[in-house]
């Protein structure tokens, strides 16, 4: 039996620098295979995170908004018509839904995300296939997979960017429901080992806290990383909010998975038959505006590339080294105010 790691198993040593300045690092990247991005960030195509108010604000800022499936047909039509060639929209893989999304990608959209929770699957292969007969100038990303045999087979099917990340999200039960999910970190350098060959872009998806996670899913391989419950707790994103005054903002959010009980009784009418839910929902305060989430993920980067000895992402993962480390690390890497 192999180990595996999550972010808080690993830590990244110090290289030479010879970077003058925190603000020269290089942050663009790929998202899929023939798009870069001015900044290595996503929002999650969650109905609780992606509206029209928070993507324009990662439009301003260099990045694309993805938006979820988990409305109707008319609020993806109006999205599309708004940002155009400046959005992807989202798709499960159920056929019934098919021709909607041809005649969303008609209409402008400049791809695709096929979002599953186990893309590793034959219908995935076959819906990969039949997008790209039908749209072969449109772009598909396809999720979410966990193992470098699922990203392999993914990109054989002709995905143009493969989402990496089985249960490590803030409001996912499916590892414990189910047991089954690789740990995030190992998930991403794993994949990312063919990702290296196949020059096909890895997204990070689930699991990041801030800075310190997305230095470390970048310097492992991902291409980007995919945020959901801190783009969530920011005053732009479209999950529901109520005054609270114990928030910095005086507002907290509710955040849910898709596959949360709470989402399936508001979007399906309750659990589908012999389901169980798979995720849960909660309220927490918002923290700040998206503007400001940014800017302090892309500074803790910068800095992080530093120490990494890195103008370019590329250097940063070239340059990559990685210690396991305990528990003990973790407590030793945080202020002490009351420790003797």
């Amino acid at each position: 039996m192999k180990r595996a790691y999550t972010f808080d198993d690993v830590a990244l040593v110090p290289q030479f620098n010879n970077i003058p300045s925190r603000t020269e690092p290089n942050i663009e990247s790929w998202l899929t295979r023939d798009r870069k991005i001015a900044i290595p960030l996503l929002a999650s195509n969650m109905d609780s995170v992606i509206g029209e108010e928070l993507a324009d604000i990662l439009l301003q800022n260099g990045t694309m908004p993805i938006f979820h499936r988990f409305t109707d047909f008319s609020a993806q039509l109006k999205w599309v018509e708004k940002y155009k060639a400046k959005t992807f929209i989202s798709c499960g893989i159920h056929h019934n839904k098919l021709e909607e999304t041809r005649k969303l990608l008609d209409l402008g959209a400049i791809g695709v995300c096929i979002d599953v929770a186990h893309g590793h699957s034959d219908r995935m292969f076959r819906l990969i296939e039949e997008l790209k007969r039908s749209h072969p100038e449109k772009t598909v990303i396809a999720g979410n997979v966990c193992t470098p045999m699922a990203y392999h087979d993914l990109v054989n099917a002709g995905a143009d960017a493969v989402k990496v990340g089985v249960g490590p999200g803030a409001a996912c039960t499916t590892r414990v429901v189910t047991g089954f999910g690789v740990p995030q970190f190992s998930a991403i350098y794993e994949c990312a080992q063919i990702a290296e060959k196949l020059r096909i872009p890895l997204i990070a998806d689930g699991g990041i806290r801030g800075s310190r996670d997305v230095v470390l899913a970048l310097a492992a391989g991902a291409s980007t990383v995919m945020i959901g419950k801190l783009f969530a707790l920011t005053k732009e994103s479209a999950a529901p909010k109520r005054e609270s005054a114990n928030s910095p903002t005086k507002l907290e959010a509710k955040y849910r998975g898709q596959a949360s009980e709470d989402f399936q009784n508001n979007f399906y009418g309750g659990l589908k038959d012999k389901t169980v839910a798979e995720g849960i929902d909660f309220w927490a305060p918002v923290q700040s505006t998206a503007r400001e989430l940014i800017e302090k993920l892309l500074g803790g980067l910068r800095s992080g590339m530093t120490y990494g000895g890195a103008r370019s992402i590329k250097e940063l993962q070239r340059k990559a080294e990685f210690v396991e480390v305990t528990l003990s690390y973790i407590k030793e890497s945080h202020p002490r105010i009351h420790e003797s």
